[in-house]
Parts: structure tokens; sequence; C-alpha cells
């Protein structure tokens, strides 16, 4: 039976660094893999940009989403969020066990800005419930914020049963650190970094972290072991710092 997992969250900043200035997908790849992580959970991942797949000679044909699975996640899925003429990006996860169900609920809170949850029921071997794993990218501004953790606490009532196990993971853009506590206080979800530290993980700008805007929520879990990955590496790579956690089942 499967005790333990590992878990990673990662803004990829569409596979481009900052200003579109340099293609990173790859590099990004080679990052995810060396996480060891069991369920990646994924932000601003754009499958298709007929632009850049021109620019960018290494620019995967099949699409970003399969790509950054490759041999490794067996199971992924893709929320398409925001679409313009020349593609769409959204959130994904990739995982390396059955991925049974998702759906990909629309929570935009302004036409400005599309914004989606991906909700998955993964089997894990031997667990009698299915994982439930919701990722997200929450809004620039704190009132779009709001209404969007009310939407992710109205699925999380109506789809994940109370005894379930839950992991909730991306870039919350949470500048204020108040996005969280509806999770914490009315959902009995603790944050990893929270639970471990106090405070939840300093993840941007990734080169030298300040703002603590990426999360890994749990329920039913006991967290092991969490850790920040940054540093002037990451220039090359994304302008948000990648975190893991390493779990078991309560």
């Amino acid at each position: 039976m499967q005790n333990v997992l590992r878990i990673a969250t990662f803004n990829i900043h569409k596979g481009v660094t900052s200003f579109n200035a340099r293609f990173a997908l790859h590099e990004q790849r080679e990052l995810i893999r060396k996480l060891q992580a069991d369920i990646v959970f994924l932000q601003e991942v754009r499958d298709q940009h007929i632009k850049h797949s021109r620019r960018f000679s290494a620019w995967p044909l099949d699409g970003q989403v399969e790509f950054l699975a490759d041999a490794v996640w067996s199971d992924y899925a893709y929320g398409k969020n925001s679409v313009y003429p020349a593609g769409h990006h959204g959130n994904a996860l990739l995982s390396k066990f059955p991925i049974a169900k998702y759906e990909n609920t629309d929570i935009s809170a302004h036409h400005s800005e599309q914004r989606g949850l991906l909700h998955c029921e993964i089997a894990v071997p031997g667990w009698q419930q299915p994982l439930h794993c919701i990722c997200v990218h929450l809004g620039l501004f704190a009132r779009w914020r709001r209404q969007q953790i009310g939407l992710l606490r109205e699925r999380i009532e109506e789809m994940v049963p109370a005894d379930a196990p839950l992991v909730i993971a991306g870039d919350f853009n949470d500048w204020s650190m108040t996005a969280g506590r509806e999770l914490v206080h009315g959902l009995h979800l603790h944050e990893v970094f929270e639970h471990h530290g106090g405070k939840p993980a300093r993840s941007f700008p990734s080169f030298l972290p300040v703002f603590r805007l990426d999360r890994i929520y749990v329920r039913g879990f006991n967290v092991r072991h969490v850790e920040v990955h940054s540093g002037p590496q990451f220039v090359k790579v994304s302008d948000h710092a990648a975190l893991t956690a390493v779990l078991s089942r309560v």
C-alpha cells in the first residue's frame, strides 16, 4: 500500500522566462524530474501557442503538458483556462497513479483574467478512497481571490467527502497572507509550510524569494518534510520557486 506521497507545485510561467525572453521548458522538465514527485501541480502551462511554436525551435509539437509528463508520469490532466487567438494556457496535474476522473471549473472573477480549478480524483494503489487533488491559480486582486476561495470551498463541500484525503496546491497570489484562512478554519485543512515553520513558504521571485505566493494545503495527512527549491539558477527557469512536500496518510 502506498502510504507516503511526494507532492510538488510549480508555476512554469508558460514555459518561458520573464518578458518571454528565453524558452525554458526543457530546463523546467529537468527540474520537475529531479523533484521526484508522485503528483505535480502546475500553473501557467501554455499547451498551445502558434507564435511561440514558430519562434522557439525546441517547442514541443504535442503540447507542453505531454512534454512535461513524458515517460515519468503516466497520467496527466489539463484545464484550459485562458484562450486567445494564438493558443491557450491553464493548470495541469501530472500523476504516477491513474487519474480516475477530472473536471476543470471556471472561477474567473473578471473578464480580464481567466482562472480555473482543476479537480482530479486519483486512484492510489491500496487506498479505499480516491485522493482528491485540486490545482489552483488565483487572481491578482484580493476581492477576486475572496470570490475564488468561496468557489473553491463550495467545490470541496459538494464534491469531496469529509473523510477523503485532499491536497490543494498552486499559486495563490496571496500577497496579503489572508486567502487561506477560510481553508484552514472552515475546511480543516493545513498549509504544509505553515504547519512546519509557522508561515507559508517564500516562493517569489524564485532567485531570492520574498513573497509567500505558492501554497500546499492538505487534509488527512501528516507532513513529514517540506522544501523550497529556489536560488540564482532559477533566473533561467521560472519566476516562481518550486515547492515540495512529503506526506503520509493519517
